[in-house]
């Protein structure tokens, strides 16, 4: 794929020792404090600048935006061999334990302690894209009766954000004015179901003073953590009502539980697999970067596309492992919580959004049990945290299928029957159905969605009839599109993938009226060029574009017309 379809990679390549030294470490669990703990921390929230703080090489700022609570965040931003350290000097008492924690947003973010007089301790976590919360704890030595906290990003990474940081234990007698103590939040009220699909719900409720996040109970098991006041709960069973309660938690511990609300999943699919997709769709792309296309917001993108597939989700260290993490300094300021909004406000409209995995730089890799769980788990993971409604599986280095298909039932068996599956293999992993990708998706036919191959940036291929056709016109579509419905996929899982705009792909691109042609070709055999199918395939299922980005570029062209043309398909 041409390099405007993804960014550079950010992931660092190894970790140093030091790195190594901060996994190694264990996160303690701690109870409740007792009654006369208090946060020895001073500016803990930042609210008076960086007063009580210092920061190497000028690397620290304070910000209004994004705060986690209060008005303002301290922003450290790592630059040449500096990794942004910022710390303080806290009182504490001899011989007692400590509770370190803080919330963390941006690049990697790391969260220690140094002259405990015992070990001295730290925690990390790579970047994200959201407040995460970092915690771990110290114990002071029979004669310490100071400490140094201290916050890093690290080399050649982005900024990272920190806010509502604590030393919570004994009172050294240094702290704020000796932080009265914290008490647990009330119950959350206004607990409400904001829509349902066959396999999802989504909750909101109203925000509680003193509240650090909230815990979501789902027929009174906890099933997510979230810090804002809205989830989507997943892997629902169609056409079946369950209760769901909330918690606010904090510091002091977590609240009772809120009144209970019922919601009942809607019907199950069609058998389509497509949940309540119309029965010829069009997907698009959005690009979590700014790469010289138009940026957009989720809420941007035009109603004509049906499914969209954000791109895209990164490996992590873990194998098979994903996350995903919202560009909001490359999107304008695009918050994670206007992403969440924006993607329930596309599905009360109808449309599916989903988490792409790969892209033309990614590196997940799923080649055993352990990673194909790993990568279940993950994207699970992340369809509860962002309501999305399934997985792209855009791998353009290669899969295997026995492992990925492992992978996908998986996630299946968790998201349930309504989970969106998609994949955008290129045109040489489809010559054949021996190929992985041909295979994997023959493997899970029964939960596979749609096929979106890409047609570009590919040269020439063999058609269904052996004879060789040329990318850009017709019968490179309808030629290449008939391999996969003469192989075994349904004609409701094949779309025909192209690029929005000529920058969009180093090659390939046709015109919309060329796409609509291929469309027609196959689903009434008219407009067809030299290639004629046997037969027609009236239920093929639509067309995709890389990317909404580019198709906004281009004055949204491609969407208006093939969007338009595959809508009004028999």
């Amino acid at each position: 794929m041409d390099p405007v379809r993804r960014r550079r990679g950010r992931r660092l390549g190894s970790l140093t020792g030091a790195v190594t030294a901060a996994l190694a470490l264990a996160v303690t669990a701690v109870g409740p404090a007792a009654a006369a703990d208090v946060n020895n921390a001073k500016n803990a929230g930042f609210e008076s600048g960086l007063s009580n703080w210092t920061c190497s090489a000028n690397s620290g700022t304070t910000v209004a935006s994004p705060a986690h609570a209060g008005s303002a965040a301290l922003k450290a931003t790592p630059a040449g061999q500096d990794n942004a350290r910022c710390s303080q000097s806290v009182a504490v008492k001899p011989n007692s334990t400590y509770t370190l924690s803080a919330w963390v947003q941006g690049g990697y973010s790391y969260l220690g302690a140094t002259g405990t007089g015992t070990t001295d301790v730290s925690t990390w976590t790579p970047d994200s894209a959201s407040w995460k919360q970092l915690r771990t704890t110290f114990s002071t030595g029979s004669s310490t009766t100071s400490v140094t906290v201290y916050t890093h990003g690290w080399y050649g990474q982005s900024a990272y954000y920190v806010d509502d940081l604590s030393v919570f234990g004994p009172d050294g007698g240094g702290g704020d004015g000796g932080n009265p103590d914290p008490t647990a939040p009330s119950a959350p009220a206004g607990l409400s179901v904001s829509g349902t699909t066959p396999s999802s719900a989504s909750l909101t409720w109203n925000t509680v003073s003193g509240a650090t996040g909230y815990n979501v109970y789902r027929d009174g098991t906890k099933v997510t953590a979230v810090t804002g006041t809205s989830a989507t709960v997943t892997g629902l069973a169609a056409s079946t009502s369950y209760s769901f309660q909330v918690t606010a938690v904090n510091a002091a511990g977590e609240s009772a539980k809120s009144a209970a609300v019922t919601a009942r999943t809607t019907a199950p699919d069609d058998g389509g697999n497509g949940g309540d997709l119309p029965k010829h769709a069009v997907t698009g792309y959005w690009q979590n970067f700014n790469n010289g296309a138009t940026v957009q917001k989720i809420s941007d993108v035009p109603s004509a596309y049906d499914i969209i597939a954000v791109a895209f989700a990164d490996a992590t260290t873990t194998p098979g492992a994903v996350t995903f993490n919202l560009d909001s300094a490359g999107l304008g300021g695009y918050t994670v919580d206007q992403f969440k909004a924006d993607v329930r406000a596309k599905q009360a409209a109808g449309k599916k959004v989903i988490v792409s995995v790969g892209g033309e730089k990614g590196t997940v890799s799923v080649n055993s049990s352990a990673s194909a769980t790993n990568f279940a788990n993950s994207v699970y993971s992340l369809m509860q945290q962002y309501g999305f409604d399934g997985v792209d599986i855009d791998l353009e280095n290669g899969l295997n299928p026995t492992y990925m298909t492992q992978a996908l039932r998986a996630l299946s068996a968790k998201a349930g029957p309504g989970m969106i599956l998609t994949m955008a293999p290129q045109t040489i992993d489809m010559q054949s159905t021996q190929g992985g990708y041909f295979q994997t998706a023959l493997n899970v036919k029964d939960i596979l969605t749609v096929v979106n191959m890409q047609y570009y940036n590919s040269g020439s291929m063999l058609g269904c009839d052996g004879k060789v056709y040329s990318q850009g016109t017709v019968d490179f579509l309808t030629a290449l599109a008939c391999i996969q419905l003469e192989g075994g996929l349904a004609p409701s899982q094949v779309g025909l993938g192209l690029p929005a705009s000529t920058r969009a792909a180093g090659g390939g691109y046709v015109s919309p009226s060329v796409v609509n042609a291929a469309l027609d070709c196959l689903t009434k055999a008219t407009n067809c060029g030299s290639f004629k199918p046997s037969k027609t395939y009236p239920a093929l299922r639509g067309a995709m574009t890389w990317s909404t980005n580019w198709d906004a570029t281009a004055g949204n062209g491609w969407s208006s017309a093939v969007g338009a043309h595959v809508h009004a398909l028999p």
